[in-house]
């Protein structure tokens, strides 16, 4: 599937939105926590999973769906969730615990939702694998062509939930789309560790699916890749497994010591980082100008600051509200 110029420019806006997003909400929920870390103090409390190096996985991906297509993101959602649409100051918002976050500031980074686009994410491994599928199978029942896509982490491939889910899919021929971000690590465990194949995409296989894997945080592949699976999907013909290696550059937490990681991983991964090699293609065939490249990466930046404003200077939620919105 070949995307206009106009639409590769959006795919490296949102991945370097996403990268200045996690850089800059790293920094943020800092603040409060030293000298000695507190993860219950700060402007942003509790656990942060933050996604910088794997931005390819949800621009290469959600640049190819409409408003209307589901997608269940796991608990390192903020690239996704960008690259879906999202309302960012809302988002911001809910992951300061603000009144005017997505939620009211009940759910946090872990477990953002937003109706409007048709995301969700949780912080249980797996987890989204079944509503995907279910909204993959309403859409089957109603005729229409919308689709899901449900992202994974490698260290979810073994959960009975995710097998269970791609069984049906299967079974059901649902237009289903599981990517699986492959970032090495499930926390602190390698995935020779955890998984008895080099790669997840060969399962397909076994469920009678095609499984497509994308090496080396390969944007313009996995651009291609996801193409190719979002029409088979959307005409009927199934679900389709792509895993993609990708690149974790901070820790699975942030606070994370990293102790399990070899001396030198970060610093070599970031010497592929998939940012500055995309925007290398878009100048090298002509696609953007440096001027337009520049422009893009002021605008990510700008949403960003505008958001992190947004969250700042919103109200936080009255006690006495806490368990509105909780039950609908």
């Amino acid at each position: 599937m070949k995307l206009s110029k106009e639409r590769l420019h959006q795919v490296y806006l949102n991945m370097c939105t996403a990268r200045h997003y996690e850089e800059t909400i790293a920094t943020v929920y800092m603040e409060g926590k030293t000298p000695k870390f507190d993860i219950a103090a700060g402007t942003i409390p509790g656990e942060m999973h933050l996604a910088a190096g794997q931005e390819p996985c949800g621009a290469a991906v959600c640049i190819h769906l409409r408003d209307s297509d589901t997608v269940t993101a796991p608990h390192r959602p903020h690239h996704i969730a960008i690259a879906k649409g999202v309302d960012l100051n809302e988002m911001t918002a809910e992951i300061f615990g603000k009144k005017t976050g997505l939620s009211g500031g009940r759910g946090g980074h872990m477990h953002l939702f937003d109706h409007r686009v048709n995301f969700a994410c949780s912080g249980i491994v797996a987890q989204g694998c079944g509503p995907a599928v279910g909204a993959a199978l309403a859409a089957q029942m109603r005729g229409r062509d919308d689709i899901a896509v449900a992202y994974v982490g490698e260290g979810a491939v073994n959960q009975g939930g995710y097998h269970e889910s791609v069984n049906l899919a299967a079974l059901w021929n649902l237009g289903v789309i599981f990517v699986v971000e492959d970032n090495a690590w499930a926390i602190s465990v390698p995935k020779d560790k955890a998984l008895s194949i080099d790669r997840a995409a060969d399962r397909a296989a076994s469920y009678g699916i095609p499984g497509e894997y994308v090496a080396d945080n390969d944007t313009l592949h996995l651009l291609e890749v996801a193409g190719e699976a979002v029409e088979r999907a959307r005409a009927g013909k199934g679900p389709t497994i792509i895993e993609v290696e990708t690149f974790r550059f901070m820790g699975h937490f942030q606070g994370d010591a990293e102790g399990y990681r070899p001396k030198g991983e970060v610093e070599e991964l970031k010497k592929r980082d998939p940012i500055p090699r995309f925007r290398t293609y878009l100048l090298d065939e002509g696609l953007a100008t440096a001027e337009e490249v520049d422009a893009l990466e002021a605008e990510a930046k700008q949403r960003v600051e505008e958001a992190i404003e947004f969250a700042r200077e919103s109200e936080d939620p009255k006690p006495e509200e806490a368990l509105e919105k909780v039950f609908v």
